[in-house]
Protein backbone atom coordinates (compact mmCIF):
# COMPACT_ATOMS: atom_id res chain seq x y z
CA UNK A 1 0.00 0.00 0.00
CA UNK A 2 2.78 2.43 0.91
CA UNK A 3 4.53 1.69 -2.40
CA UNK A 4 1.36 2.63 -4.30
CA UNK A 5 1.16 5.95 -2.48
CA UNK A 6 4.85 6.65 -3.12
CA UNK A 7 4.50 5.83 -6.84
CA UNK A 8 1.39 8.00 -7.15
CA UNK A 9 3.14 10.88 -5.41
CA UNK A 10 6.20 10.57 -7.66
CA UNK A 11 3.93 10.54 -10.71
CA UNK A 12 2.20 13.72 -9.63
CA UNK A 13 5.55 15.44 -8.93
CA UNK A 14 6.85 14.39 -12.35
CA UNK A 15 3.73 15.75 -14.05
CA UNK A 16 4.13 19.14 -12.39
CA UNK A 17 7.85 19.25 -13.19
CA UNK A 18 7.08 18.59 -16.86
CA UNK A 19 4.40 21.29 -16.92
CA UNK A 20 6.76 23.81 -15.33
CA UNK A 21 9.38 23.09 -17.98
CA UNK A 22 6.92 24.10 -20.72
CA UNK A 23 6.14 27.39 -18.96
CA UNK A 24 9.63 28.79 -19.50
CA UNK A 25 10.71 30.66 -22.61
CA UNK A 26 13.61 29.52 -24.74
CA UNK A 27 15.88 32.54 -25.17
CA UNK A 28 19.10 32.38 -27.13
CA UNK A 29 22.21 32.25 -24.93
CA UNK A 30 24.59 35.19 -25.29
CA UNK A 31 27.62 36.12 -23.18
CA UNK A 32 26.45 38.40 -20.35
CA UNK A 33 28.64 41.19 -21.75
CA UNK A 34 26.36 41.29 -24.82
CA UNK A 35 23.11 41.59 -22.84
CA UNK A 36 21.30 44.90 -22.84
CA UNK A 37 21.77 46.62 -19.50
CA UNK A 38 18.81 46.04 -17.19
CA UNK A 39 18.14 49.76 -16.76
CA UNK A 40 18.08 50.26 -20.55
CA UNK A 41 15.82 47.24 -21.00
CA UNK A 42 13.37 48.54 -18.39
CA UNK A 43 13.30 51.98 -20.03
CA UNK A 44 12.62 50.56 -23.48
CA UNK A 45 9.91 48.22 -22.20
CA UNK A 46 8.20 51.10 -20.38
CA UNK A 47 8.51 53.27 -23.51
CA UNK A 48 6.37 50.68 -25.30
CA UNK A 49 3.58 51.31 -22.79
CA UNK A 50 4.18 48.60 -20.22
CA UNK A 51 4.10 49.16 -16.48
CA UNK A 52 6.61 46.86 -14.80
CA UNK A 53 5.79 45.50 -11.37
CA UNK A 54 8.53 42.84 -11.40
CA UNK A 55 11.63 42.56 -13.59
CA UNK A 56 13.96 39.59 -13.35
CA UNK A 57 16.42 37.39 -15.17
CA UNK A 58 15.05 33.94 -15.96
CA UNK A 59 17.66 31.74 -17.60
CA UNK A 60 18.82 33.64 -20.69
CA UNK A 61 15.75 35.92 -20.73
CA UNK A 62 14.62 39.10 -19.13
CA UNK A 63 11.15 38.51 -17.71
CA UNK A 64 8.60 41.08 -16.64
CA UNK A 65 5.33 40.95 -14.79
CA UNK A 66 3.21 44.04 -15.17
CA UNK A 67 0.46 45.62 -17.25
CA UNK A 68 0.12 46.62 -20.88
CA UNK A 69 -1.36 49.84 -22.30
CA UNK A 70 -4.87 48.43 -21.87
CA UNK A 71 -4.26 47.71 -18.19
CA UNK A 72 -4.24 43.92 -18.64
CA UNK A 73 -1.78 41.84 -16.66
CA UNK A 74 1.14 40.51 -18.70
CA UNK A 75 4.05 38.17 -18.27
CA UNK A 76 6.62 38.63 -21.03
CA UNK A 77 10.00 37.02 -21.67
CA UNK A 78 12.44 39.10 -23.71
CA UNK A 79 15.66 38.20 -25.50
CA UNK A 80 18.31 39.73 -23.22
CA UNK A 81 20.40 41.08 -26.11
CA UNK A 82 17.83 42.26 -28.66
CA UNK A 83 14.86 42.77 -26.33
CA UNK A 84 12.61 40.97 -28.82
CA UNK A 85 9.64 39.31 -27.08
CA UNK A 86 10.13 35.54 -26.93
CA UNK A 87 6.98 34.54 -25.08
CA UNK A 88 3.99 36.62 -24.01
CA UNK A 89 1.06 35.80 -21.74
CA UNK A 90 -1.73 38.36 -21.48
CA UNK A 91 -4.68 38.30 -19.08
CA UNK A 92 -7.93 37.63 -20.90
Amino acid sequence: MNQIIINATLGIVAAFATTAAFAKADCKAYPKAEWMKEADAKSKIEAHGYTISKFKVDGNCYEIYGKNKEGKKVEIYFDAKTLEPVKTEIEK
